[in-house]
């Protein structure tokens, strides 16, 4: 297909969405564009490199570096290496999440969650793993454990004051507008 082609298919699919009648920021979800950042790893596992499962998952699968099967007692804590090393642009960090599989079937989960890995760390990403359910928990080779979200940070410049504005809800926290 050729570029001009593509312009007159987004051409016709603007004039369509036009005619719905869509509000403004409808209009905006429609047309998504997801920007990549170049990160540089190195992988010392023997696994295929972190990669996200689908066109929109936001996390990249990373799996264990492992010899041989590790298992996790119940509410057992373990550091789990994965061989990788990463090198973030400034101005982005890495998120290490739990996997939601591993967790409703397996009690397991990601302690220190989301964890972060600064852009200037450049020691190997390794997994705090946690049992919290009731069953031993095999870890096998190559296993994905955890997902790497990649995020753009803002840095914060905190200004000493002597009070804050009230809102409706001030100092109201843990629960505080009930349970329904």
């Amino acid at each position: 297909m050729s570029p001009s082609n593509i312009f007159c298919l987004s051409t016709a699919m603007l004039a369509v969405i036009g005619s719905l009648n869509l509000v403004p920021c409808a209009l905006s979800l429609i047309f998504v564009r997801m920007s990549l950042i170049h990160v540089k790893i190195i992988n010392r596992s023997n696994n295929a490199l972190p990669e996200y499962a689908t066109a929109d998952s936001s996390g990249m699968d990373i799996r264990a570096d492992l010899i041989e099967a590790v298992t996790i007692k119940p509410l057992e804590r373990l550091l789990v290496p994965t061989g990788l090393f990463i090198e973030l642009p400034r101005g982005y960090e890495a998120q290490i999440r739990p996997r939601s599989g591993l967790a409703i079937k397996h009690g397991i989960t990601c302690l220190n969650t989301p964890g972060t890995i600064d852009a200037d760390y450049r020691g190997e990403i390794k997994i705090i793993l946690i049992n919290l359910s009731q069953e031993h928990h095999s870890i096998l080779p190559g296993d994905r454990i955890a997902q790497m979200i990649i995020q753009k940070i803002e840095k914060a410049l905190l200004v000493p004051v002597l009070e804050l504005n009230e809102t409706e809800r001030n100092a109201g926290g843990f629960g505080h507008t009930g349970k329904q």
